[in-house]
């Protein structure tokens, strides 16, 4: 074959593979919602002249066209086995793999919003608090505890985490469950820890509260399959795996309210297990003010609970210990608003938050 005719034809097939792409793009199914990133992809901005005029209109085609392209997961799958696999990068975007478990990268300490934390702890305590208040604290830490330095990957003092947590919050009295806890009590794709492996660290936080917990338990397995946020933002092609959670007399006979929805809630979404995050089933997710009543309770002890996520599948394991549990999340909503819904009279208060929270604490209201 002549140099010509290799020419035609290397630009015939430049070309064959430039038209299949435009109609590819053009043409194939658009999605409005990532399953594996679990979020919202950019939606085809509108046309105007203002917005060509100003820039706007190509800043987000970029953005559409980023999130629309085709076998865009494909494309990610394989631009994450080549970063890991044969650059030897330790991590794809922040997230890396530790003999089968994902974490993102939590370095290093920023001893200015746990200043923060416990700033806003403070003043909900100076806010609605007296001597009768029983105060309690507990750090939940984040996977990378148990896997980073032993990858190989920066590591924060975690030892060093909750002697500042605990010395700065002299108002509340320090519970550590860290040595109860290691890399198997947590979902190997997500943050979240496992439900049926913290009955140990439930047990740990009655006791030092003054009640005991009933430990009737029974697990069950959901059917669906889990994949965890990290699944998604690591884009490697990893098992997935089971949510199991626990139930008993206590946790099957008690009523949930959601304030923020006025309306009654079950302990275990099912809808939301087979739903875009499963594990939003333990209390229904991110919800601002929660209060489960136990009326088998065999004490009257109440106790509100401020929290993150970690703690919507705790609080179901305390809850025969208490007549009433109330969970708080200060993320959603301001502390200040609190005693339009709450009594704290005789309650016992425990702060339950995860490292990942108290190091990026702005979150907290």
């Amino acid at each position: 074959m002549s140099e010509k005719k290799k020419d035609m034809a290397l630009c015939m097939i430049f070309l064959l593979l430039l038209v299949s792409g435009f109609l590819l793009c053009v043409f194939l199914p658009k999605e409005d919602y990532s399953k594996s990133e679990r979020r919202m992809l950019s939606p085809m901005p509108e046309w105007s002249a203002q917005g060509i005029w100003s820039g706007r209109f190509m800043s987000e085609f970029e953005s559409y066209a980023v999130d629309n392209f085709p076998f865009r997961d494909s494309f990610r799958e394989a631009k994450a086995l080549t970063a890991l696999g044969i650059f030897a990068r330790q991590d794809n975007h922040g997230v890396y793999v530790s003999d089968g478990f994902l974490s993102a990268l939590e370095y290093p300490m920023n001893e200015a919003s746990l200043g923060r934390a416990v700033e806003r702890f403070s003043h909900v305590c100076g806010k609605y608090l007296t001597e009768e208040n029983k105060v309690y604290l507990c750090v939940i830490p984040d996977k990378n505890c148990f896997l980073a330095k032993e990858s190989g990957h920066p590591s924060m003092n975690y030892e060093e985490f909750e002697r500042q947590m605990a010395q700065r919050a002299d108002f509340a009295e320090y519970i550590s469950v860290s040595d109860l806890l290691e890399r198997d009590d947590y979902y190997k794709t997500d943050t979240h820890w496992r439900q049926e492996k913290i009955t140990d660290v439930a047990e740990r936080l009655a006791q030092a509260m003054g009640t005991t917990l009933s430990q009737d338990y029974e697990i069950h397995t959901l059917e669906s399959d889990f994949y965890g946020v990290y699944y998604g933002q690591a884009a490697l092609p990893l098992a997935p795996e089971k949510i199991q959670y626990v139930t008993g007399a206590d946790i099957d006979g008690c009523t949930v309210y959601d304030w923020q929805n006025g309306r009654e809630i079950p302990v275990y979404d099912m809808d939301k297990a087979v739903g875009r995050d499963p594990y939003e089933m333990f209390l229904s997710g991110s919800l601002s003010l929660l209060t489960i009543n136990n009326p088998n309770a065999r004490t009257d002890k109440k106790l509100i609970l401020f929290r993150d996520s970690f703690g919507s599948s705790l609080a179901p394991l305390l809850i025969s210990g208490y007549e009433q549990i109330t969970l708080v999340d200060i993320r959603y909503i301001h502390p200040d608003h609190l005693d339009t819904f709450l009594d704290f009279e005789g309650c016992d208060v425990l702060f339950l938050y995860s490292t990942l929270i108290l190091n990026h604490s702005d979150t907290i209201k």
